[in-house]
Formats: structure tokens, sequence, C-alpha cells
């Protein structure tokens, strides 16, 4: 009989004590022999609320033990775990409970009285609070349930383009402990093992931060969790916890980087062998910078939660390739116009992947028939093009072309121009309506010190000018103290594209 190490059960026993995941900011520390007799709790309660294999399980809550604690006993009870992000109204909390079809909810404090309002509108919807969890919890038997079977993560889009869309993967029907696609692709492509000490400074409701820590746990290894993202603090724990994996997103890059360089030099990172970044485009220059800083120790990968396909290029690669995201290491890539039809190498298109993942978009076959071509290859709606080599540039997303005078814009580099500067921290790019071209290229800034002038926009003006051909320059710069951006990274542009369609608009300002 083949051995199930990929279970915390095979790591409790082997070495008890070892340290499943330690919270940063209470110092807790959860061994493998507490994770396995709190996932064991976990699944018998789960069954004893009526949760049977295929059913669906919502989790509303800060980074704290009990996510990962609840999300390990899910995964071997053969339930859909749904994680949610924190900043959901209750509107959004609602379309997500009634669209997955959600038997309950477990809430933490600041949220039970929302969820106990929903669970009053749905039907058959169980909210419970954090603290009653608990207690109910620690009455269960800490020996495994009778019937285990593998369960899978059902995570929402962040609905940056629109309404969230449930990513539905088939259930597999291996056991809890087998060897998994995200086991054999995580872990080969990033080392993730016994001795991997592996920080998480995301949120756990979004796909990176939890399939990964999971990953490094059901693989022997110890998961450090951030409650929130502090570049100071980050790497601390880097030094203090010699942490060897990490996992970041751009704009996470660019907070480190804008760091007094006395700060950065103070701590020492040289226990890292990979750190990882994914989630948005990252700025040329920003990744040599941290090349530069930490070594040829960063990788990069292109994926979304659909999983549909997998990119990744380690450091040397890039160093070849600069600006690329990598090569398929799974599916086939293919570039295709609007048509449908395959496009050569360097050409723009939509990106689409052959022979990767299957998934759906839950109780949407209409989404998810979109995201077919008619040979049944599968697409994020992002546009890229690809090398000689097989190596894909993106370019942007499709939702977010700018045209303006019949000429497509993308954003991301106009985008990348403005972060560039030393006074920007953060960047977005859109169209906004112009009755001559259609659109103009319209930019909102967050700068470093928190200050705006009339002079600094037109600095930034000249400063893209200098850079980029003046079709896609902002016209105009708005300033704002923050950008609406996911913890992960992503930016609600659609938000922002919304404010400015429904705004009166002047030579580009707000009136």
């Amino acid at each position: 009989m083949t051995q199930l190490i990929y279970h915390t059960r095979y790591w409790a026993e082997l070495d008890p004590a070892r340290l499943a995941f330690h919270m940063c900011d209470t110092e807790e520390n959860v061994s493998f022999a507490a994770l396995e007799a709190r996932a064991n709790q976990g699944a018998h309660l789960m069954r004893n609320c009526g949760l049977a294999s295929g059913d669906h399980l919502v989790i509303l809550m800060e980074n704290r033990r009990e996510f990962l604690e609840i999300c390990f006993a899910a995964d071997r009870c053969g339930l859909y775990y749904t994680t949610v992000s924190t900043h959901l109204s209750e509107d959004e909390l609602e379309y997500i409970i009634r669209d997955c079809g959600a038997a309950v909810l477990i809430a933490s404090e600041r949220f039970i009285d929302m969820g106990a309002t929903i669970a009053s509108r749905v039907p058959n919807l169980q909210a419970f609070a954090l603290e009653s969890w608990n207690d109910l919890s620690a009455t269960q038997s800490a020996t495994p349930i009778a019937d285990e079977s593998n369960g899978l993560d059902m995570l929402y889009s962040s609905g940056t383009t629109g309404r969230p869309k449930g990513v539905k993967w088939p259930m597999p029907a291996d056991p809890p402990g087998s060897r998994t696609m995200l086991i054999d692709l995580l872990g080969g492509l990033f080392g993730y093992a016994r001795d991997t000490r592996y920080l998480s400074p995301a949120p756990l409701y979004h796909a990176a931060p939890l399939r990964h820590s999971m990953v490094t746990i059901k693989s022997g290894g110890s998961a450090f969790i951030m409650s929130k993202f502090d570049a100071e603090k980050a790497l601390d724990l880097i030094q203090s916890h010699r942490i060897t994996h990490s996992q970041w997103v751009p704009t996470m890059f660019v907070r480190l980087l804008k760091l007094p360089e006395a700060v950065r030099a103070s701590f020492d990172t040289s226990s890292m062998l990979m750190a990882v970044h994914a989630a948005a485009p990252c700025p040329m220059d920003v990744k040599q910078k941290m090349i530069d800083w930490w070594g040829p120790i960063i990788h990069e990968y292109y994926a979304g939660t659909e999983n549909n396909g997998f990119v990744a290029l380690d450091t040397t690669e890039w160093l070849t390739h600069p600006g690329s995201v990598g090569r398929a290491k799974l599916g086939i890539i293919h570039i295709c116009d609007s048509a449908g039809n395959e496009l050569p190498p360097g050409a723009e298109g939509e990106i689409y992947f052959e022979n990767g993942h299957q998934f759906a978009y839950h109780n949407d076959p209409e989404k998810t028939a979109a995201s077919r071509s008619a040979d049944g290859w599968t697409t994020l709606g992002d546009i890229g093009r690809l090398d000689e080599e097989g190596y894909l540039y993106l370019t942007d997303r499709k939702s977010f072309v700018i045209i303006s005078g019949g000429v497509n814009i993308y954003p991301q580099e106009t985008e990348n121009a403005l972060l560039a500067h030393p006074q920007v921290l953060d960047a977005a790019v859109i169209g906004i309506p112009n009755e001559e071209f259609g659109e103009e290229v319209k930019a909102v800034v967050q700068t470093v010190s928190g200050t705006a002038s009339t002079e600094l926009e037109d600095e930034l003006i000249k400063w893209c000018r200098a850079r980029l051909s003046a079709i896609k320059c902002p016209r105009s710069i708005d300033f704002r103290a923050a950008l609406p951006r996911t913890e992960t990274g992503k930016l609600f542009k659609r938000k922002l594209w919304e404010e400015y369609r429904n705004t009166t608009t002047v030579n580009g300002r707000i009136g």
C-alpha cells in the first residue's frame, strides 16, 4: 500500500512536536500533533453538522490559528471550502454563500453579526461564531473520522472585472495524503519540503497564500503566517526565523524597496533560498533591484485561481529574457486573435492554455463556455505574446485595454513607467471618455510622501513622455491616499473605471 505522506497525520506520527505553522503576530506555534488533533476534531464536528462529501463550507476570518485548522479539517472531509475576503460587503458575502450553496459559515467575532443576518435570510445555512465553533470542536474526538476523503478549496475570483466567479475543480478520488496536482506542481517548481520555512505575508483567503501554505505543511515544512504585510516586519521575520522560502506580489517589492537603505541593510536575508512572486506584472526595474538586493533567488510565475495553466521562470532565465513571466510548466500556451485564430511568435493576443487543469465557473455555464476556445483551450482573458523560445510576455488584461483614436493602449506599460519614478508608490492607468478620440489615458497615483501638486503632475507626465510614445502617456493625473487593491496586489481597476465613467470629466479632471 502506498504511504500517504502528504498528510499531517504522517508528520505527526513521525515527529509530533515539529512545527507545522507559526502565527507571526500572536507568536502561536502549532505542532503537527496539535494540527492533526484539531483537524480531526473539526472534521467530526463538520460531519455532526450534516456536511457530507461534496458539500460547501464558507470561512470568513482574519489570518489566525483556526483558519488553517478549519481548512485542514474540511480538506479531509471531502468538502469544498470557500475562504472569503474580510473586505466583502454583506451583499457580496450573501451572493457567494448563495452561489456556492454553503451549508455552514464559520465567522470570526468581527463578522458574526453579518453572518447571522445572512443566515436569517438563507435557508438551511448554519452560521457559527468562531468562539462557539472552537468550544464545540474541543468536545469532539481527536481521532480520524471513519470516512476521510479529499476535499478542495473552491475560491472566488477577486471580482476586479465584475461579479466574483467560483472556480470549481473536479473533486479528486484519491485519499487524503496522496500526491495531488498542486503538490507535484508547487513542490516540483519551488522545492517545498520538510526543511522549508515558508513566509506568507498575505491573507490566507487568497488562492496563492492558502495553497502554498497548505502544500508546505503537507510536505512536512513549516509556514510562518503574517496577519498583514508590513515591509520592515517582513524583513525582521526573515532574519529571526531563518526563512527559506517566501511569496510576494510586486506592490510588496515596491514597498520593500522604498524603505530607507539603512533599514534594508540592517536585516540579514541570507537564509532565503527562494523568493517567489506572482499575482500581477512586476515592473522590470523593480525586479532588477530585488535581484540586486537578494541575489539570484527570485522566481516568478503566472497563473490564476483557475490553475488552467502555469508559467514560471527563475532569475537566470529572466535575466536572459527580461520582462518574461516564463515558459509553460502546466499546459501548452497559444496566443490567439479575437476570432480565435492562433498567432505567430511576437504577435500580441489573448493567452490560451491547451491540456491544462480542468475547471468550471460554478453555476455559470455561460462564463465557463466563454473561457473556452473552439479547440477546448482555456483563457483567463489576459493579453500577451510568445517569443521564439516559448517565453511568455504579459501585456495586460483584455478588459483593461484603452482604445484611443482606434489605437489599443495597454495600461500596464504606462503604470510601470510611473512606478519607476522615485516619488510614486502606486499607480493605476485607465481610459476615460474623450469626445474626439473616444478615450484618453488617465493616471491615478499614490505618492511615497502622500503629497500632491500640479508641479508633480507635470513632472510625472514629462517623465512618461521621456520613456513612452505620447499616445501612451497620461494627459492628466489625479492623486489618492491609496489605490483600491487586494492584499495580493490585484488592482480593482473596475472600481476606478466606474467612478470616472460616472463622474463628469473636464479635460481629464474630476469636475
